[in-house]
């Protein structure tokens, strides 16, 4: 349970820093409403997608995004295999190895991303300046 708790803190802080990210975007695009944020995630990240999408609601209450959707989309983990001189995605954290050959990975390309990289807005208010 405590570890649990943990997770949790770190996923709300994570997540107030998007809504303040979220907010201070849309105050400068004038934007009207904030529909959806959506966040690239690795599994490298070490942020539980649960955890993170119920610390976002939290967050966002009473803010002008409140109500947004956070929308993750999951990065697989990809990383250079030196024997076969290519990039290969890994079926998971715990065995860095290339899929093909069996050779270790260690140099990892993708799959440590926490990435806010698309806002979903409705402009209309801007639109009414």
């Amino acid at each position: 349970m405590m570890q649990s708790h943990g997770s949790t803190m770190h996923e709300l802080s994570i997540a107030t820093s998007l809504v303040e990210l979220a907010c201070d975007e849309a105050q400068r695009l004038g934007a009207g409403r904030v529909n959806a944020l959506h966040l690239r995630m690795g599994p490298l990240a070490g942020v539980v997608s649960e955890a993170l999408l119920f610390s976002f609601a939290l967050a966002a209450e009473q803010t002008s995004i409140e109500g947004a959707r956070l929308v993750i989309v999951d990065v697989p983990i990809v990383a250079y295999c030196p024997c076969c001189d290519a990039e290969r995605e890994i079926a998971s954290a715990q065995q860095l190895c290339c899929p093909v050959c069996g050779t270790g990975t260690p140099n990892v390309i993708h799959g440590s991303e926490l990435e806010l990289f698309a806002m979903e807005i409705d402009d209309n208010a801007a639109a009414h300046r």
